[in-house]
């Protein structure tokens, strides 16, 4: 490569890594870095050029005004630029490194101009010549100091030169030589070496590449314009400034605001260069500086003829804020830093945002020296004459770029910006060598007012806008101050802004470091508490400044200045300078207000304190910056002071020869890994075929779904389903009959291996059919992505194979989705990482625009989904539900969630060793390096140290016990459990796991070869083992480990390796994660420590803290959570167990589960809510239901799916006998929760009641949460809630979302879930590059958010979701129908002539059938039975099961559907048009006179439009006259001909009514008739349905009401339509008679088709049944035909006979003439059918069942007259108990309570339930049944009843002989006479039961049939329904027979 490291890297292991991988991103073909040190070689994106007629644009962005008198730059030539940059070159302060050049091998060409190979390479020779160019290779000018005066052509790769729009190149090289053809020169040293440029100095392709070569016009090659490499930025981006005034003026944003942005619009996060010293040492950061980083001096630079020194401006705000056009002292403000748009925007990156850049630390290194020219050039910008020469700064020659180029804040904007005059009482000169004569680098907290302009050593400050926000109460609006509770008065005055600012500082400890969330919440009490506050004077505010600083014990100073805040700062910054002497009484704040009479009271805070400072710069840099800057610092070798401190031990010796000295000690012996003790050596060999004793029981993976998964599943579910019924047409989800689903999951290896095999274990591709059983095992990674480079292919084939699949609906599941939300067009290559991978996918247009695509965001950090502009609706939130909404008692076994808040609260146990830790002995230590070592970044300090702890720590318990005192006791600790757990009795050599959590790639690299290294020389390498955990790569364990884990595991296979850190349940070892954030793996139950010892105030927003945390969250028996000491709020845990009643099935109608062998039982173990739980008792034996073995899982899917059938249709059936002794374990321990082991120390089964032998005696009785270690910053955030400081829920939510204003109300740790979104989407917004910053303003309707806490069980929820979802699905395409047996005929008549397949019933044949009066329903078991010679004889015990019985059918094209039912085909049918609204309907009364009840009836039609044509209108079309009838000879195959009319109540959505596929899309009239009050519901569901409505005084009818004015319509319609058609020459008798009378819950209709000799049953449509009903031969002469029920039994038998008359119900084709004197009794409610139908058969009229045809019937549970609630007409209070059937009737004129029902539907519940009381002689007796004349009553299935017609000729039972047990009378009419009833004889003692409209006419009836003859009757056996007498009860009278 052109730049050579030599002599800088101070560890060849380094040099390696990094020569390695350059080498393999030069090799690799995609133009993407790899991911190790990628800021080497990537350069700062470019900035776009065209600086022309731009200038005014920028000038307006920045300064909030036009700038007159500016002039744009003239243009160097080329040669001018050429001579500067050769000028430039080298550097006086750091001369050039000697440079060898390798001599040319023996017998090359050495000649100039020539290659080695002898070639000819001048322009001059081959510009005619045709040069082969590859593809992405370029032919450059290279120039030879040997041979000036010619040009050589070189062909090299494009990547590696800028390109034309000035984009940096890649660093490195690429190229070929031309002459000989030699190709793939991989660094440009070799190359030159080639070519022989016979270079003095170092190659460099920047300096020796000078020009592109372009065809002329004739073809040949000629010089073409310069290579621009270091002014790629400069010239064309020169929006530069040579001064800038920090101000407060304008909106900044703090670092809470985004400081911690992982994402950033600078150069550096965009390119991934290493930061750079001015951006981020001064914190106002500008595009292009380049500091020094060792004298961090800036040099003035000479760039105009003038040699005018140019002052130097500090650089890092991170703000863009709008300003006022003119500053205080009225003159346009000079570019100042709050209106620096921070880091350069090229095309298609959007523009900064507040406070996104990186911004200056303490410990941004810049690149590396001698690269300073190519990485940052500086601005050229003319000074103006006016600029007042500043003599302070002394003209140090640095490396050159000491100006810091300004970038604009818009994408393509770029110009010259002249500084104005500065004053010279308004600068600040930072003295020279500040951070090395102090050890520390000041912060200035930007406060309120103008900051001066900085010069000199500005590298050395850092101006951080952190607090500024929290003095902007002035710019809140009326809205949020109402919001807050606080009016416009109550502002606070800048006086007293500095005192409470002076307080805050004064009471923040010496470990602590200001928090604007902390000092935003004191403001805000402060005006609520005293609005207005004191007025205090000018006069008055010094003294008492002083005063409020005088009680921090030193550690806050005020300086009182009266010209500008410049005095103080410049006063501070020289005391400082001064030297250690001064040092010792520093004040940790300076707060200098400047009480100036101009300009009012202005402030700012200087912070000085070491601690303070670092952390405070450091905290300005997003964590991709301060990782980069770690990467610098490494790579540069600035550590190496730091490396050769810990090269000796605590106690002064060498530590590599301490450790080679000990290795040799042992003479390759090794400790003992397990069963032995640390001292116990045996031979390395012998050590290394050890073998663990393998558990009795093999560890077993049991894939559970838990009650707190099972209900966020289902919640899940609700919300997809209240998506699909929000009448947005956004979702379908009848059109679906499959689910497919794909995980996105973040870039992790482990991440996919783990979801992958949770999805094997659940079984979820077998149960979604997507799979078969032997493939789903191989088949499950496909269904899960990583977020990287590939994730393009892969949505494409997922999105192909949606849209070609638009019947099944499509789940992406983006799993963590916290992690990268940058925004596609501002993400980039950062770290390492692709960002805005998420935004591509999730967000595209084609994922948002298909209609069978839900996507589901899973996070446990959801804030930053949250904001304002977020993309999901808050009501498609679904939060993981709480432990306090349980109420009951838990068992101390019982798992509960142990989360952050329980870490918190565990503080307040009071127990001796807390399980949330601060090392304080550590932090002690990194205190006293941090102070030695201002240069480094804290955490490079850290991670050193914290190596040489675990390093000592392993020496210590081997070969050297003296260091002991030297190590902290926490690190000890937990080494010594890490060594010794192994040995333990009865371990079988399982220990535990350590996590060690390193950010950064390199250190944790460095950290895992050190340790292993250690580990290796002690002897220990077969004790633990030490791993790397990089999102990057898979596990990579020494074999010696893994056939360990395989013994354990019992499994026998040699290529198995762990894949997850599950995987290593049970190993002792270190894993060290890495990576920028934690990616939501699970680990292990024997995770037992955590150390976040390095996660420190970097870290300072909610995700960032809290994920790091949640890495130890976990499942531990509620036992192990204790109560606080002290009195506390009740408990709150994040975990749940089942909030809902498990057996509610209700949204499914049955319950739910998986079908895999391992969940069968313990699916309906949870559905019945088990959840007893004996972790105690580890000895005790699961039941098979919960632990089979994996192996279960797989082979036994494909026999499974019965099973699965038939535990979701029954509940619980198999609940085995055990089930309340079996042991429940942690929720899904193959979720998402599996990680958590209740036990870090238990064996390593996975289910804690598993591990049967050795858990007797090895496992504590009591298992505890994992002990997390963390640092002090870290440590009192998430002790806050227990202590008075802030807590980490107060702090941003996270660094990709602002705060949207500067107060907000306070966030309590008791707002969760559904509240806390409403808070984070009212108070915080999307910064610019978050992927929802533009995101549409209305939320996507598909898409729904999970959040849950971290390793709580949310992947195991998601798949049952999906499981259930497909139940669903299928449920939808499924019903329940009825499939009861229907009672037999003995001995059955068979059809006369038995042909063999009659179609058709002969009139003859079914003449000569006797009516068979038996209800063979079974829905007519709890009927009484009507008697017949044939009945049976006795009552069949238990004939009346409790449930009915139903069966699951699919439907098939041809069913009947709710008003959930959509699809292309039928929603003209039953959907109202866009245009036709309600109003497209017309309404008609239709007024006729019914003989029956002997008035005139009203009724109203409802007819949309469409429909108009099946009725005839007369007077022009207003006035119905009928409906239109079809004649019966018409021939038609296409027509129907009866009118269907469908009697529905309560069902408008659930009813049965669209009977489009039924019909088959032909014309039908199908009438509804509704009840009035339900008319606006029908018509809402079924606006295209013709509504006939029930006059208002029906409302409370029943069904009989509606037959019968059914059938009275229909014979008034027939006769005005034979009237009509008469005068049309149409004979009466040929106009069609019939209607049909249909359920609203008929769904599918059957035929039988026989063939050789067997018979099947197939589905037919309603259509088919009715034209062939319609088609028999002589249908006039029948009056009612029919279908029967089906049932499974009939499947395969066919009918015995074709044609039967008996009982026709649910489906009946009515002949309105032949039955005109039959009517329905308008008065019932139950069994109006069997009523009609024997009065039919008595009249002599033919009833025909067709039993060749059979119909469903759905059981639908709502609706019908099933839900009416009888219930007292006054209510009061005290009475709740339940009415009884006994209270429905009582004594006339009795105080007993009256109920509101109707009087008919009181009498037939009550007969129903008590008739035998009124009969009881008749109870089970079937000689002696009960008489009733010309009516059928239910009495209850106990006493069946004789139908007797009092009608002349009418047909009837024989009676002769048969004794009857009672006489039922209901409402007789006068053909019931006194003679009639002599004819019967009674039984002694029968009884007699009499019912009447009224009391008169019940006298009136017991007279005119002179009953007192026979009967005897008792005044207090008359009775009345309990109705009151404005309801009309009815009467009735008992007696006894005598």
């Amino acid at each position: 490569m052109g730049n050579s490291y030599a002599g800088q890297l101070k560890s060849a292991r380094f040099e390696e890594t990094l020569h390695n991988s350059i080498e393999a991103s030069l090799r690799s073909t995609s133009g993407d870095p790899q991911p190790i040190f990628t800021q080497l070689y990537l350069e700062p994106e470019s900035y776009p050029g065209n600086m022309e007629g731009v200038k005014s644009k920028a000038d307006m962005v920045l300064h909030g005004g036009e700038q007159p008198g500016h002039e744009l730059m003239n243009d160097h030539s080329s040669n001018d630029l050429e001579e500067l940059e050769d000028e430039d070159d080298s550097d006086s302060s750091s001369p050039p490194l000697p440079y060898l050049q390798a001599p040319a091998p023996d017998g090359c060409c050495t000649l100039d101009g020539f290659c080695q190979a002898g070639k000819d390479l001048r322009l001059v020779s081959i510009a005619t010549e045709s040069i082969e160019v590859p593809a992405g290779f370029k032919l450059v000018g290279a120039k030879s100091p040997s041979v000036p005066e010619h040009i050589l052509v070189c062909a090299v790769d494009r990547r590696f030169l800028p390109d034309e729009n000035g984009k940096n190149a890649l660093l490195g090289f690429s190229g070929n030589c031309v002459g000989c053809g030699e190709k793939g020169f991989r660094y440009f040293t070799e190359f030159s070496n080639h070519i022989n440029l016979k270079l003095s100095t170092q190659p460099k392709k920047q300096k020796h590449l000078k020009y592109y070569l372009v065809k002329n016009s004739q073809g040949a090659l000629c010089k073409g314009p310069l290579i621009c490499w270091k002014d790629s930025k400069t010239r064309q981006f020169t929006s530069s400034v040579s001064a800038s005034k920090p101000s407060s003026s304008s909106s900044l944003s703090s670092k809470e605001n985004g400081g911690t942005s992982a994402h950033s619009s600078s150069p550096f996060s965009l390119s991934d260069s290493p930061p750079t010293t001015t951006a981020q040492t001064s914190s106002v950061f500008f595009g292009s500086q380049d500091l020094g980083r060792d004298c961090s001096f800036l040099k003035p630079l000479v760039s105009t003829p003038g040699n005018k020194t140019l002052p130097i401006v500090p650089t890092a705000l991170r703000v863009n804020g709008p300003t006022n056009g003119l500053n205080v002292d009225g003159r346009p403000p000079l570019l100042s830093p709050s209106q620096v748009s921070l880091g350069p925007q090229s095309q298609g990156y959007r523009t900064a945002d507040l406070g996104d850049s990186p911004v200056s630390s303490a410990m941004n290194a810049g690149p590396p020296k001698k690269r300073h020219r190519s990485w940052h050039p500086s601005a050229l910008v003319p000074v103006p004459p006016t600029a007042v020469p500043v003599p302070a700064i002394r003209p140090i020659v640095c490396s050159p770029g000491s100006v810091l180029a300004v970038s604009s804040p818009q994408p393509s904007v770029a110009s010259v910006i002249q500084p104005q005059p500065v004053t010279v009482g308004e600068t600040v000169i930072v003295p020279d060598n500040l951070l090395n004569s102090s050890g520390v680098r000041p912060v200035i907290l930007i406060g309120h007012g103008t900051l001066p302009y900085f010069y000199g050593n500005v590298g050395d400050i850092v101006v951080s806008p952190l607090l500024v926000s929290c003095y902007k109460s002035s710019q809140l609006t009326d809205k949020t101050l109402e919001t807050l509770g606080l009016s416009s008065s109550q502002l606070l005055s800048v006086e007293t802004m500095i005192l409470l600012t002076l307080q805050y500082l004064a009471r923040l400890g010496s470990e602590q470091i200001p928090l604007r969330e902390e000092l935003e919440q004191i403001v805000l009490k402060a005006m609520l508490c005293c609005p207005g506050g004191p007025a205090i004077s000018p006069s008055q505010l010094p003294w008492l400044a002083r005063l409020e600083a005088s009680v921090s014990g030193g550690s806050v100073q005020v300086v009182v200045t009266h010209n500008s805040l410049g005095e103080g700062i410049s006063e501070s910054l020289r005391s400082l300078s001064e030297g250690p002497q001064h040092q010792q009484c520093l004040p940790t704040y300076v707060v200098i207000i400047c009480a100036s009479k101009m300009s009012g009271n202005e402030f700012c805070v200087l912070v000085l304190g070491k601690y303070q400072a670092r952390a405070l710069g450091e905290g300005m840099l997003t964590t991709n910056e301060f990782l980069k800057e770690i990467s610098y610092e490494l790579i540069t070798g600035k550590v190496s002071i730091l490396a050769s401190h810990f090269k000796t031990t605590s106690l002064g010796d060498n530590l590599d020869k301490q450790l080679v000295r000990y290795q040799r000690r042992r003479k390759g012996q090794v400790i003992q890994p397990f069963q032995g003790d640390v001292t116990d050596h045996i031979h390395s060999q012998e050590a290394a075929s050890m073998s663990p004793p393998s558990d009795t029981e093999p560890l077993s993976k049991v894939f559970q779904i838990y009650p707190s998964q099972l209900s966020v599943a289902r919640s899940l579910l609700s919300q997809v389903c209240s998506i699909a019924d929000s009448g947005t047409q956004n979702l379908d989800l009848g059109r679906f009959c499959k689910v497919d689903f794909l995980i996105l999951v973040p870039p992790s290896h482990i991440l996919v291996h783990q979801t992958a095999q949770r999805i094997r274990q659940s079984g979820v591709l077998v149960d979604l059919g997507n799979e078969d059983a032997p493939t789903a095992h191989q088949k499950s990674d496909k269904y899960v992505v990583r977020l990287d480079a590939d994730v393009h292919a892969k949505m494409e084939a997922f999105m192909k194979k949606v849209k070609q699949n638009p019947y099944t609906l499509f789940v992406l599941i983006h799993d963590n989705s916290h992690v990268d939300l940058t925004s596609a067009l501002s993400g980039s290559v950062c770290h390492g990482e692709l960002q805005g991978l998420a935004d591509r996918v999730v967000n595209c247009q084609e994922v948002l625009d298909a209609m069978n695509l839900l996507v589901l965001q899973v996070s446990c950090f959801p804030y930053t989904l949250q904001t304002r502009q977020s993309r999901i609706s808050i009501h498609n939130e679904v939060h993981w539900p709480s432990n306090e909404s349980l109420q009951r008692e838990q068992s101390p076994n019982e798992l509960v969630y142990f989360g952050l808040r329980d870490y918190s609260r565990s503080l307040q146990w009071g127990v001796a060793s807390p399980i949330l830790r601060c090392d304080d002995a550590f932090e002690e230590m990194v205190h006293t390096l941090l102070e030695r070592h201002p240069h480094l970044h804290s955490m490079v300090i850290r991670s050193y140290l914290l190596i040489q702890q675990y390093t000592e720590a392993m020496m210590a318990l081997t070969s050297s016990p003296s260091l002991r005192d030297h190590i902290t006791p926490e690190t000890l600790a937990m080494v010594e459990d890490l060594i010794n757990a192994p040995s333990r009795e009865g371990s079988q050599g399982r220990g535990h796991m350590l996590l060690v959590r390193v950010p950064s790639l390199q250190l944790a690299m460095l950290a895992r070869e050190r340790l292993e290294d250690v580990r290796d020389k002690l002897g220990l390498q077969l004790c633990f083992a030490v791993l790397l955990g990089s999102p990057a790569s898979e596990l990579n364990l020494h074999r010696n480990f893994t056939s360990r884990l395989r013994v354990w595991r019992g499994y026998d296979s040699e290529d198995w390796v762990p894949h997850t850190y599950e995987d290593l349940e049970g190993l002792p070892c270190i894993v060290i994660l890495t990576g920028k954030d934690p990616l939501g793996e699970t680990f292990p139950r024997s995770l037992k420590y955590s150390d976040l010892r390095l996660i420190d105030s970097s870290y300072l927003t909610r995700t960032a803290l809290e994920q790091e945390v949640g890495l130890a969250c976990t499942y531990v028996p509620m036992g192990m959570v204790q109560e606080p000491k002290k009195a506390v709020a009740p408990r709150e845990s994040d975990g749940e167990k089942a909030t809902t009643s498990l057996n509610d099935g209700e949204e499914l109608e049955r319950p739910q589960s998986n079908d895999s062998a391992a969940t069968r039982t313990s699916g309906s173990l949870l559905e019945n809510g088990v959840s007893s739980s004996d972790i105690a008792d580890s000895s005790q034996k699961p039941s098979t239901s919960t632990s089979q073995p994996e192996g279960a899982a797989t082979s036994d899917m494909g026999t499974l799916t019965q099973g699965f059938k038939q535990e979701c249709d029954s509940q619980g059936s198999q609940l085995p006998s055990s089930a309340s002794k079996a042991p429940k374990a942690p929720p899904s321990l193959y979720t998402n929760s599996s990680s958590s082991s209740p036990s870090p120390s238990s064996s390593s089964t996975q289910r804690p009641s598993q591990s049967v032998q050795c858990s007797r005696e090895f496992k504590p009785t009591r298992v505890s949460p994992r002990t997390v270690i963390l640092s002090r910053a870290a440590y009192n955030l998430l002790a806050g809630e227990s202590r008075s400081q802030l807590s980490s829920f107060s702090l941003l939510p996270h660094a990709d979302v602002a705060w949207s204003s500067p107060l907000r109300p306070f966030i309590t740790h008791n707002l969760q879930g559904a509240e806390q979104s409403m808070y984070y989407r009212q108070w915080t917004t999307a910064r610019q590059h978050h992927a929802d910053y533009e995101a549409p303003p209305v939320p996507h309707p598909r898409r729904l958010l999970l959040s849950g806490p971290p390793q709580v069980g949310k992947t195991g929820a998601y798949l049952q979701f999906l499981r259930i979802l497909f139940r669903m699905l299928i449920r939808l395409l499924e019903v329940d129908v009825y499939d009861e047996e229907e009672e037999e005929e003995e001995g059955e008549d068979h059809w006369v002539t038995t042909p063999v397949n009659i179609q058709w019933p002969d009139i003859e044949e079914v003449r000569k059938l006797p009516f068979d009066p038996n209800l063979r329903d079974p829905k007519f078991r709890k009927a009484s039975p009507v008697y017949s010679d044939k009945m049976p004889k006795c009552f069949k015990e238990g004939q009346t099961p409790a449930k009915r019985v139903t069966k699951s059918m699919r439907l098939s094209r041809f069913a009947a559907h709710n008003a959930f039912h959509h699809c292309e085909q039928c929603h003209q049918y039953c959907e109202a048009g866009p245009a036709s609204q309600l109003s497209e309907c017309t309404f008609h009364a239709f007024t006729f006179c019914s003989s029956m009840l002997g008035e005139e009836v009203q009724l109203q039609f409802v007819i949309p439009k469409a429909k108009e044509q099946h009725f005839v209108f007369g007077l022009q079309g207003c006035h119905l006259e009928s409906m239109r009838l079809p004649l019966v000879s018409t021939k038609d195959s296409d027509l129907l001909k009866s009118p269907i009319f469908t009697p529905t109540t309560g069902r408008q959505e659930h009813g049965l009514l669209n009977i489009f596929h039924a019909m088959e899309g032909a014309t039908h009239l199908h009438i509804l008739v509704v009840k009035q009050f339900e008319m606006p519901q029908y018509r809402k569901y079924w606006p295209n349905h013709i509504l006939l409505v029930l006059p208002a005084m029906f409302n409370n009818a029943g069904v009989g009401t509606a037959r019968f004015m059914i059938k009275e319509l229909s014979y008034h319609n027939l006769e005005l339509e034979r009237n009509r058609l008469e005068e049309q020459g149409v004979k009466r008798q040929d106009v069609w008679p019939f209607i049909v009378m249909m359920d609203d819950s008929c769904v599918l209709w059957n035929a039988h088709q026989s063939g050789d000799g067997s018979s099947t049953l197939t589905n037919v449509s309603l259509k088919t049944v009715l034209q062939h009903m319609e088609n028999t031969p002589k249908i006039s002469l029948y009056a009612m035909c029919g279908t029967r029920k089906w049932n499974s039994g009939l499947t395969h038998k066919s009918p015995s006979n074709p044609f039967s008359r008996c009982h026709l119900q649910n489906f009946v084709m009515l002949n309105v003439d032949l039955t005109q004197n039959v009517q329905y009794n308008l008065n019932r409610y139950d069994c109006e059918d069997v009523d009609f139908n024997l009065r039919v058969n008595s009249s002599g009229l033919l009833l025909c069942r067709f039993n060749n045809f059979c119909l469903m019937k759905k059981h639908i549970p709502v609706g019908g007259n099933k839900d009416y609630v009888i219930k007292p007409k006054l209510m009061k209070i005290e009475n709740t108990s339940q009415i009884s059937p006994s209270q429905y009737v009582c004594a006339p004129d009795s105080e007993q309570t009256l109920l509101d029902a109707p009087a008919q539907f009181l009498l037939e519940r009550f007969l129903q339930s008590c008739s035998h009381r009124l009969f009881p002689k008749a109870v089970q007796n079937r000689n002696n049944p009960v008489l009733s004349i010309d009516s059928y009553l239910n009495l209850s299935p106990e006493i069946s009843v004789c139908y007797i017609s009092s009608r002349p000729h009418s047909t009837n039972l024989n009676h002769q002989g048969l004794a009857f047990s009672g006489l039922l009378l209901y409402l007789c009419d006068s053909f019931v006479v006194s003679g009639l009833l002599k004819k019967f004889r009674f039984l002694k003692g029968a009884t007699l039961c009499v019912i009447c409209q009224d009391r008169s006419s019940l006298r009136q009836t017991i007279v005119r049939l002179e009953l007192e003859d026979e009967w005897q009757f008792r005044l207090r056996d008359e009775f009345q329904t309990a109705n009151c007498s404005e309801d009309r009860p009815l009467y009735f009278l008992t007696g006894r027979h005598v």
